[in-house]
């Protein structure tokens, strides 16, 4: 509940009463209040409590007040973890010791003073202790517990007035210590961990010693520190001069986390992952490691993702992040992630945007990432705040590379948009309709038909399929005789089949079909009705159909009208029978574009194009457009065409092979009889 951001006060309550016993909380991050934590929770034998970072409404005196209202607690209860959590400022000393039976506390980054320190070091029990980032400004107070202590973290002691001498005293007396973190910011060029390392009379149990950040400090001795302990199990070494050696691989049982190798640096993004300082500089190490990598490595994206998930307000974290994840799912390699872990990773990466507006590289990256065919087409993700980005992306940005690349992945997500999602995108589909007709023109003003000019065509297409108001923005901004002079320029099939299919889009909105029978357009889409190419010539043929199926506007028109329904009889009559291989664009997220052609029985030559585009898209996906014809209720439709006498002997014939040849797919979705 905590994970998915569900554990509230109104949501905690179902912990009341002893219908459960829990024995291990995790309330991180979580928003509940001192009431809703003392009613929920501590009633129950807990052994275990995880408060990191939980909300200031449950600051740490009252989380320690509610413990010690049971006295079971106070005596049973071994982990405590409070890192980050709120201290109200007018606290005074806090009340760790009635807490007998705590083995492990942990107060990094809290308002954790001396006086805090000496009175937890009086806990019996007392095992490990974190006081990283606290107001500790002595720790001599840990030798009250020299006997029983055996792991210190002290990372980034900022405020300790203690000489070297003195502390490295008090360290000396800690003979039990197993693990010890003097780890610390780099750039406080901390020298403590360099004047331990020459200490051989310390530390003689030490199993694990973290000294990442510290200054001077060499692989000879940290070497030499290692082979006078040999139990060693772990080094910290990430920021340092050190972790060079080969003695740090070819140690048997040694983990390093260091920046010098995939395995060091996969250690400290462990190792480190609520250490913003250093999960920055791991992710750096890890960025220059990866910039050619040709190996699929889930784990690491993992990590990247953790390091994203735990500093979200951390720009240097996350632009690093953002960078890292490029390289770890460029080309082919994504491929082999899997799908969840490039949805988290995904998510994170717009969180990161919504938090950082105005980094422009970090924008780079994601959309970078949005590239990819793997993650844009099988990942989960928010497509809708995916498209509003990009789109805005494209009207501020010009660089070519990065246009072409905006281009491209709005002519995908605009296909993954629902009819409710484009319309809450009005103002950026018009800025955007706006952007890409200008990249149009441009290209054809300079007789270029490059990749880009592709993609925009696409995108556009893409972008006025099943939207009236996009086709609306394509009008208003001269649109048609940008098309116009596009098809007056190229004579390539790709772009001429773009075109003439968002003109098909423009045809289908009966308000604006109008706008298409201006004598320039009428004339291009007639001439390309007898291309070779199929495509070319299935989309004049359907942007004549919707504009010949209804005779209103064509009323002073009606020879022209004629002869195009002539031809555009022709030209179907003409098409093979079977489904055409080269027919690949042909895509429909509806059919009640068809509907009023399926039913106009005065213009049959409409229902023959209708009905010959049924067929092939369920020939070539029956499962999506069968289905699709179920649902919209288009079947009685078919049935009507191939019933009614009089009608078009070839419509009739081609409406019963739809509902003959896909019977059993129909089937699958309603039950008997079709008609």
């Amino acid at each position: 509940m905590t994970w998915q951001g569900k554990l509230t006060d109104r949501t905690a309550s179902i912990f009341r009463g002893n219908q459960m016993k829990l024995k291990l909380v995790n309330i991180q991050k979580a928003k509940i209040s001192t009431a809703a934590f003392v009613k929920a929770f501590c009633h129950h034998r807990l052994i275990e409590l995880d408060a990191t970072a939980v909300h200031a409404d449950l600051p740490i005196p009252d989380i320690i007040s509610g413990l010690c209202g049971n006295s079971w607690i106070q005596q049973n209860l071994r982990c405590l973890l409070l890192d980050s959590a709120s201290i109200p400022r007018d606290s005074r000393l806090l009340s760790f010791g009635q807490l007998t039976g705590l083995r492990i506390l942990s107060v990094f980054n809290v308002s954790f003073h001396s006086e805090d320190l000496a009175d937890v070091s009086q806990l019996p029990k007392l095992e490990s202790l974190d006081i990283s980032n606290t107001l500790v400004t002595n720790i001599s107070a840990l030798l009250t517990c020299k006997d029983r202590l055996k792991s210190l973290t002290m990372h980034y002691l900022k405020c300790l007035t203690m000489s070297k001498s003195q502390i490295l005293a008090v360290i000396r007396e800690l003979k039990c210590l197993l693990h010890l973190d003097i780890s610390d910011h780099r750039q406080l060029k901390s020298d403590l961990a360099f004047y331990l390392l020459q200490q051989k009379d310390i530390l003689p149990n030490i199993v694990s010693l973290d000294i990442s950040g510290g200054s001077y400090i060499t692989d000879g001795a940290v070497e030499l520190f290692i082979r006078q302990r040999p139990a060693m199990q772990f080094v910290g070494l990430l920021a340092t001069d050190a972790g060079y050696s080969d003695f740090f691989t070819t140690k048997q049982g040694l983990r390093v986390a260091g920046g010098v190798s995939m395995s060091q640096i996969s250690e400290a993004l462990s190792r480190y992952k609520n250490r913003s300082c250093f999960m920055q500089e791991a992710l750096y190490r890890l960025f220059t490691e990866t910039f050619s990598m040709q190996v699929t490595m889930p784990a690491l994206l993992k990590l990247v993702a953790i390091g994203m998930r735990n500093h979200p307000l951390d720009l240097p974290v996350q632009f690093t992040a953002s960078a890292c994840a490029l390289n770890l799912t460029r080309q082919g390699l994504a491929r082999g992630m899997p799908v969840r872990l490039l949805s988290e990773v995904t998510c994170l990466l717009f969180k990161a945007l919504k938090n950082f507006p105005h980094c422009q590289q970090l924008q780079k990256n994601c959309l970078l990432s949005l590239t990819n065919s793997r993650i844009l087409v099988d990942v989960p993700f928010d497509r809708y705040d995916a498209a509003k980005f990009v789109m805005r992306w494209l009207c501020k940005h010009e660089n070519p590379k990065m246009q072409t690349m905006a281009v491209s992945v709005i002519s995908i997500l605009a296909l993954q948009l629902s009819p409710e999602e484009a319309t809450q995108l009005q103002e950026e589909l018009f800025i955007a309709v706006k952007e890409l007709l200008a990249i149009v023109k441009q290209k054809t003003t300079e007789n270029l038909d490059d990749v880009t000019l592709l993609f925009t065509l696409k995108a556009l297409w893409n972008l006025t399929d099943e939207s009236p108001a996009a086709c609306k923005h394509f009008i208003e901004n001269q649109g048609l005789a940008i098309f116009i002079h596009v098809l007056e320029t190229f004579s390539e099939s790709a772009i001429q089949s773009k075109v003439l299919g968002l003109l098909n889009n423009v045809a289908e909105v009966r308000a604006l079909s109008s706008e298409l029978m201006a004598e320039g357009v009428v004339k291009h889409v007639s001439s390309l009705l007898q291309s070779k190419e199929m495509e070319v010539s299935y989309f004049a043929a359907g942007v004549i159909a919707h504009l010949t199926s209804d005779s209103q506007p064509w009323r002073s028109r009606g020879l022209q009208r004629s002869a195009l329904l002539q031809d555009l009889y022709a030209t179907v009559q003409n098409w093979p029978s079977s489904t055409c291989k080269m027919m690949a664009l042909v895509t429909y997220r509806s059919f009640k574009a068809f509907f009023p052609l399926l039913g106009n029985f005065s213009q049959p030559e409409v229902q023959l194009w209708a009905l010959w585009a049924m067929y092939h898209v369920c020939s070539k996906n029956p499962s999506k457009y069968c289905k699709m014809l179920v649902e919209e209720e288009g079947l009685q439709l078919l049935c009507d065409v191939r019933e009614r006498s009089g009608a078009d002997p070839q419509a009739q014939q081609i409406a019963a092979s739809i509902l003959d040849d896909f019977r059993m797919h129909f089937l699958n979705y309603r039950s008997p009889p079709l008609c």
